[in-house]
């Protein structure tokens, strides 16, 4: 019997980084056309009017990364994707508001 290990890499980026589209297919390792769909569906939001102009945060490497990860565990299509990364940002923030008003207390 053989045991498949996963080895979980992690990068630690700052929210106010900025990236062109040929550097966050580089980071996450994704095709173009992926990429552009993830942004057609909503997943990622760039600043920029077009492709080649376009600058992607922090927090599109995140919801990227978070992305593929869903399209390839879980095997669910772009606008499931889509939702489960949304719901998921929302989850961690009510746990951060709720663990602020915890301290308040």
């Amino acid at each position: 019997m053989t045991t498949k290990l996963s080895v979980l890499q992690c990068q630690v980026v700052e929210e106010e980084v900025s990236m062109t589209l040929a550097d966050l297919c580089r980071a996450c390792d994704a095709d173009r056309e992926l990429v552009l769909q993830l942004v057609e569906h909503g997943v990622i939001d760039p600043q920029g009017s077009a492709p080649q102009a376009w600058v992607f945060g922090g927090s599109s490497l995140r919801r990227t990364r978070v992305a593929l990860r869903l399209l390839r565990d879980l095997e669910l299509n772009l606008p499931g994707a889509a939702l489960a990364v949304d719901l998921l940002d929302q989850i961690a923030r009510l746990q951060r508001e709720l663990q602020a008003a915890t301290r308040e207390r």
